[in-house]
């Protein structure tokens, strides 16, 4: 019999592919969002219910008296999201998906790899504080009164449309014209980057599995890249030569508060994950889309989707002011 499984989401950057694979293994599959998306349409097959998620008596009425073998929800970030949906689904599924976040663990790292079992704590990022308190809200829900959650944790995950450079297609567009575009720190820091096919297919592995109930996995590839080999290979695939100035995130940071947290609060420390927790219960876990192809296929949907191929004008001009800077320092 089928799983009937329902995403809370299902149009994201993570979320679309997980919806794919998850049709293509023949689960039953319904979405709950507030619209549909043309980037990243539902696959044939999908059930849509439109109902506003963070509304739990619409949600209720959306839904009826329907129960699931699993809920999964991309799009819960702080801890009133969740507490909606202990109300709306405690008694209703048998498990219940959180998609956290690998900037919960501890930063910097104290020792690598980081493990499931790595503390979680971020003072830099809000973002990832609140993906903390969410967690914590769930495993004592899970502990006092045996709520089915699993906890899942990417790392930066992208697909065709999510450049994972800092100021994303701002600083192709800068490569493409021979301007200088900035990396933080010295370049050399380690990153993980992870197609969202390759996440797809590890945490459809996930779904209804009993021994997933109550733990948390993080789903990352084990490629190793330093920044600097990121930039060069966005690069290489837009046919650019990178000018890449470095500047420490401190600095980035004093500039930009915004963009510095993303910095400050993840991707400024090296991170190398240990996936053999989530491999046990998924033998066939592991990336098949090296991030020298994933950037070709980055580059080849923004020429032919111009109209996203958006340089900001706020990032251009960050830019300048940080190579200025840079370039008049002794």
């Amino acid at each position: 019999m089928a799983l009937r499984v329902l995403f809370i989401g299902g149009t994201g950057t993570i979320s679309s592919a997980c919806a794919r694979h998850a049709v293509a293994e023949g689960i039953e599959l319904t979405l709950v969002n507030r619209g549909a998306s043309t980037l990243r349409p539902a696959p044939e097959g999908v059930e849509t219910i439109r109902a506003d998620v963070r509304d739990p008596e619409a949600l209720r009425a959306a839904l009826g008296r329907r129960t699931f073998d699993a809920v999964v929800d991309f799009v819960a970030f702080t801890p009133d999201h969740v507490r909606t949906d202990l109300e709306v689904f405690e008694g209703r599924t048998g498990q219940y998906v959180f998609i956290s976040s690998a900037s919960v663990y501890q930063k910097p790292p104290a020792r690598l790899p980081i493990t499931e079992s790595t503390p979680l704590r971020n003072p830099h990022w809000a973002y990832a504080r609140a993906k903390i308190a969410c967690e914590d809200l769930l495993t004592r829900a899970y502990r006092e009164r045996g709520f089915p959650v699993t906890i899942v944790r990417p790392s930066h995950t992208y697909d065709a449309t999510a450049v994972p450079l800092n100021f994303r297609w701002t600083d192709v567009a800068r490569m493409r014209r021979g301007a200088p575009v900035v990396v933080h720190g010295d370049g050399t820091s380690l990153w993980t980057l992870t197609h969202h096919a390759d996440f797809a297919r590890t945490f459809t592995g996930l779904l209804g599995h009993p021994q997933a109930i109550g733990d948390a996995f993080h789903i990352t590839s084990d490629e190793l890249l330093t920044w600097n080999q990121i930039y060069e290979t966005v690069a290489a695939a837009a046919g650019a030569e990178p000018r890449l100035v470095h500047v420490p995130s401190t600095a980035i940071a004093a500039a930009d508060p915004k963009v510095g947290e993303g910095l400050l609060g993840d991707r400024t420390h090296s991170v190398i994950f240990d996936n053999s927790k989530v491999r046990a219960l998924v033998p066939e876990h592991g990336a098949t889309v090296p991030f020298a192809a994933g950037a070709r296929q980055i580059v080849e949907w923004y020429d032919a989707h111009p109209e996203h191929a958006v340089v900001d004008p706020a990032l251009e001009a960050l830019s300048d002011r940080l190579v200025a800077a840079a370039q008049d320092t002794p």
